[in-house]
């Protein structure tokens, strides 16, 4: 874990903190960033609102007429020495069977052509991997996967499809994702699955949260 020396807090408006763990987006980094939120969302620090991790940083909001910068600061220092001896809480392991190629994965040959791998391969480094939950985003639901094996990075496309289908599961650069709602959208599709990601009537709504482990399953 860290030591401190990347340790950089910032005020972020006149109610939020933005902490910087790193400049490097990697996974070691990212699990500091996920073990300073849960020290935070644990030590009921009088006044914190909401703690929202990124890839390498973290937003701490508080309201200010209960607390204030400075102590908000002091607060969070105190508990990134304790995160930094605790490490990161232990993550849930999911599993999401996905339906790969075809109708369900159109962008799948290109990635295997770029890569010069037979599908069923692109197919086999994509289900081997063991990928962590970095953020979510972009929609309700969405996570954004780090761990793909850097042979099977792809591009995104360069003009996005008007209409991409729940479930669909896609590559962007050196990460994957799984789309919770149809929408918009301009990753690589390789695939799809019919697991739910988001439910606005489940509790909580997301099936995924940050630093979670996720496993992809191919099925026929």
């Amino acid at each position: 874990m860290t030591d401190g020396s990347n340790f950089d807090i910032r005020p972020y408006g006149d109610s939020a903190v933005v902490i910087y763990l790193g400049s490097q987006l990697d996974r070691g980094t990212n699990q500091q960033v996920h073990a300073l939120a849960a020290r935070v969302r644990q030590s009921h620090l009088v006044g914190i609102r909401e703690v929202v991790p990124g890839y390498v940083s973290l937003v701490i909001h508080f309201d200010p007429l209960e607390t204030n910068l400075s102590a908000v600061q002091d607060g969070v220092q105190v508990l990134q020495s304790a995160a930094a001896l605790q490490g990161a809480p232990p993550a849930r392991r999911i599993e999401i069977p996905v339906r790969y190629g075809g109708e369900y994965g159109p962008d799948l040959d290109f990635v295997a052509r770029q890569a010069g791998l037979t599908t069923a391969e692109v197919i086999r480094r994509h289900a081997a991997a063991e990928y962590v939950v970095y953020l979510m985003g972009f929609l309700p639901g969405f996570p954004y996967l780090g761990g793909l094996d850097a042979t099977i990075a792809a591009p995104r496309l360069e003009v996005p499809r008007r209409r991409v289908p729940a479930g669909s599961v896609g590559i962007a650069g050196e990460q994957t994702g799984v789309y919770p709602l149809e929408s918009p959208g301009g990753w690589r599709l390789i695939g799809r699955t019919t697991v739910t990601l988001f439910d606005l009537t489940a509790q909580p709504p997301c099936l995924l949260a940050p630093g979670d482990q996720v496993k992809f399953i191919p099925i026929s």
